[in-house]
């Protein structure tokens, strides 16, 4: 697996680390088995949807870098899938269930060669631009290649790691017209990918917006996200200051046909942004005007929300549960002492009190108490375990007794960085609230709090992390690998930039376990091995899981069909209907 980017764990960091303030993040149902349309969820009112009217979004951030190549996106997308179908995407529906990989322009998810080095891919027949020209694999191909121009930078970064020559291809600009070699079009329905090593879960990827093709002829550079050419349901008419003010139009030449995810309901999709969270929750829940068929794809309920919506039933029948794939945890740097003594690690494990860490988050509406690494979803392939039981307030005692086997029968003293960010995650709530659980276990914590860019280049600086932090991590799609091999694998501890391995593992045989798992195209079965390694580094104490966030999302009063999965957590525009 690809180290993560720094880009990607930024946007990651922005779609969530909002969401327990109030702010923009993601949401999902209150139960896998939740079926769009049922009684008791939002959108659920007023009949079958039907197509027709204007669907408005109110977002904080604005949808800027409209360009399939820049865009960081996982599962097409939400806003951008409107406009860019890709080889493979992300089934539309509640729960579980939306984890699935599911064709999109592809006829299937994509077949491999006998080791997954080699992925082929076969167009259905009929798609088209907007302009009614045909899509073809060559294209696809050339979307792929101009997403490695370096004024085009910003999209996921797992295909310069994967592809042959990947690494030092610098895009169609200045390649004279050579191509990438191991981007294969035999003919305009075909295209084959050829990795430099086995990549298992390479349908997951294919969901990404640099997989939409983009016609050769109509590529204006950097200029091509004021009007990218549509292969999706909607085409771009107004693109305002980079984003803040998006207008979607229907594209006549899109069929449903050959898109059996996208309903694509609104004749009009009005998307502004630069809003303010408290702004768009007020309007939402007022619902007067076209705030009546609007959503917000990036803001959440906070607490002080949450309260103030109390026992209104009508306000509380169009709030949104649910998760998205991310874990808050504390993190040891073992290079620094006395995390270096597996004993230490282990007495701070057992002194947690995740009651009282949940409430920092926000309460127990907005946080899950967590003491895995991996997310509570089958697709992430959880497996439950708890090497270090601190019960529901923490067990000093057992913290004391263990502490004192270290070698510190009189306690410590350490120091725990955190953000000042006001985000309930790696904020000086939750810090607080760690503080105070191992004071009782005679562990004094001095608080180290750092301005969030700061606090970020920190941690992620191998020469610099400090022995004790909290920290947060979300995955690219909703796997085991995206979560462990980036935190965990030797080979991606990174001396010169963004680092992600905090406590430096590099153990031979978990780099051997993941290069197993990720040979594996049966993803049942590698998400089983994800979820036993999970287990088995959690042994060595090298974090302590501390909760998974909850997500709470308000939807005007006229909206239906609202459906959100676990792949995302993020209400799903493209099922939205206004009537």
């Amino acid at each position: 697996m690809l180290r993560q980017s720094h880009i990607s764990r930024r946007v990651a960091a922005v779609a969530v680390s909002l969401v327990l303030a109030g702010g923009a993040a993601a949401c999902g149902p209150k139960d896998a088995a939740d079926k769009a349309g049922s009684g008791d969820k939002p959108g659920a009112a007023g009949g079958a949807p039907q197509k027709g009217g204007t669907l408005t979004v109110l977002n904080s951030e604005p949808q800027s870098d409209f360009d399939p190549a820049r865009l960081y996106t996982s599962g097409g997308g939400n806003v951008p899938s409107l406009v860019f179908r890709t080889l493979t995407t992300r089934n539309r529906e509640d729960g579980q269930a939306g984890t699935k990989v599911v064709p999109d322009l592809a006829t299937d998810t994509g077949k491999p060669n006998a080791d997954a080095t080699e992925w082929t891919y076969t167009l259905k027949d009929g798609v088209k631009y907007e302009d009614g020209s045909p899509i073809t694999s060559a294209d696809i191909k050339y979307g792929i290649e101009r997403s490695f121009a370096a004024e085009l930078s910003g999209g996921a970064p797992y295909l310069r790691d994967w592809l042959v020559g990947g690494e030092t291809y610098e895009g169609p600009y200045k390649d004279g017209g050579k191509g990438l070699d191991s981007i294969v079009v035999p003919d305009p329905k075909t295209i084959v990918f050829k990795l430099r090593k086995p990549e298992g879960e390479f349908p997951f990827v294919a969901t990404q917006t640099q997989f939409a093709p983009v016609p050769k002829a109509k590529d204006t550079g950097v200029k091509y996200e004021e009007h990218p050419v549509s292969s999706g349901p909607y085409k771009v008419v107004k693109n305002d200051n980079d984003g803040e003010h998006l207008t979607l139009e229907r594209n006549e030449h899109w069929d449903e046909k050959t898109d059996e995810e996208r309903k694509a309901y609104p004749d009009k999709i009005d998307v502004r942004s630069g809003l303010d969270a408290a702004v768009i929750n007020q309007r939402l829940t007022t619902s007067s005007g076209p705030d009546a068929a609007a959503i917000t794809t990036d803001t959440n309920l906070g607490p002080a929300e949450l309260a103030q919506i109390g026992e209104n039933k009508e306000l509380a029948g169009r709030v949104g549960t649910g998760h998205f794939g991310y874990v808050n945890y504390l993190a040891f740097n073992p290079k620094v002492a006395p995390f270096d003594n597996p004993k230490v690690r282990q007495a701070i494990s057992y002194a947690i009190n995740r009651t009282s860490v949940v409430n920092a988050a926000g309460g127990s509406a907005l946080a899950e108490p967590a003491t895995t690494f991996l997310p509570e979803r089958e697709a992430f392939g959880f497996t439950p375990y708890d090497h270090f039981p601190a019960g529901k307030t923490g067990d000093p005692a057992k913290a004391k007794q263990v502490l004192a086997e270290a070698g510190y029968p009189d306690g410590l003293t350490v120091t725990l960085t955190h953000s000042t960010a006001q985000n309930r995650q790696t904020s000086p709530e939750v810090a607080t609230a760690v503080q105070q659980a191992l004071a009782a276990a005679g562990i004094t914590v001095k608080l180290e709090g750092l301005e969030n860019n700061a606090f970020n280049e920190k941690r992620w600086d191998v020469k610099n992390t400090p022995g004790l932090f909290l920290s947060r991590w979300g995955a690219d799609w909703p796997s085991g690998a995206p979560f462990l091999a980036p935190i965990f694998d030797g080979r991606q501890i990174v001396t010169n930039g963004s680092n992600y391995n905090h406590a430096q593992l590099d153990d031979p045989a978990v780099n051997a376990e993941i290069d197993e798992i990720a040979k594996l195209t049966d993803l049942t079965a590698a998400g089983k091995r994800w979820g036993a390694l999970d287990k088995k580094i959690g042994e060595q104490a090298l974090d302590v899981p501390l909760f998974h966030p909850v997500y709470k999302r308000l939807v005007g009063k006229d909206i239906k069909n609202v459906v959100i999965s676990d792949w995302t957590g993020v209400l799903d525009i493209s099922q939205v209907s206004v009537k």
